[in-house]
């Protein structure tokens, strides 16, 4: 059986022995809880042409963390919930079986099952989940075959915040919803109120939904989002708007 992207608290009870993997916003830990490096593994993937190319970097790192493919991961954060759908992501790109805690670490509030560090050798297959990883190349010959979904703000989407890149708007035929419109405080909307939401912005699943942001983390959880909703086709341009406008030859839209 697929395992579902997100689950509640209230779940982990059933679930069996899990990994609880926490994404820190700065150096914190918490006990009992693995760690994940998150501002080493950002600045890796932004090394490489997709952001996950380099599998013996991700082979080493997962590895690390002692997860595998016999028990779920499940990850959370300080409840931003971008930073931990970005570990779920890349652990499900690579086959790992992963899921976010909905509502961040506040959320839990009691002491599941961990299952033990994975000893076993493991092996990563990229592209093997549930939604997929597009890079810049494979997205600018595909523009008319997808659905963009731009998860940023809409000053970003207009071109009038930059985040620091030296073009600014949108790709074309992107739709905006903006990742904090999914979020009801640190908690994922309702699936039905997604899928509205998407219905209405005009990503309606008649084509196969790509997600960005501006460095993936927001990208991750509109794709998320879009899989919680029923969508089945979603990908994610990881590397994202910053990646985009960095190459000229790109076409950007500024109307709104």
């Amino acid at each position: 059986m697929e395992q579902r992207p997100l689950v509640e608290p209230s779940e982990l009870a059933g679930l069996g022995p899990i990994r609880l993997l926490y994404v820190p916003a700065a150096d914190e830990k918490i006990e009992g809880l693995r760690t994940v490096p998150i501002a080493d593994w950002v600045r890796h993937a932004l090394k490489s042409r997709s952001g996950l190319d380099d599998d013996a970097y991700w082979l080493e790192a997962f590895t690390r963390l002692g997860v595998g493919p016999d028990a779920l991961t499940v990850v959370i954060d300080d409840g931003r919930m971008t930073e931990a759908a970005r570990v779920w992501f890349m652990l499900q790109y690579f086959g790992l079986p992963a899921a976010v805690l909905n509502g961040g670490v506040d959320a839990l509030d009691m002491s599941p099952q961990q299952a033990p560090d994975y000893t076993g050798q493991l092996v990563l297959v990229p592209g093997s989940g549930s939604v997929e990883l597009r890079d810049r190349d494979t997205l600018k010959g595909e523009l008319d075959r997808v659905q963009i979904f731009d998860a940023r703000t809409q000053a970003e989407y207009r071109g009038e915040d930059l985040k620091g890149n030296n073009r600014g708007g949108h790709l074309p035929g992107a739709r905006n919803l903006s990742h904090a419109d999914l979020l009801d405080g640190t908690r994922l909307k309702p699936a039905a109120t997604i899928a509205r939401m998407l219905d209405e912005t005009g990503l309606d699943g008649g084509k196969p939904i790509v997600s960005h942001c501006n460095g993936g983390g927001r990208a991750a959880l509109a794709a998320l989002a879009a899989m919680v909703s029923g969508r089945s086709r979603v990908s994610v341009y990881y590397l994202s708007f910053a990646d985009w406008a960095a190459d000229e030859s790109c076409p950007i839209h500024l109307q709104s």
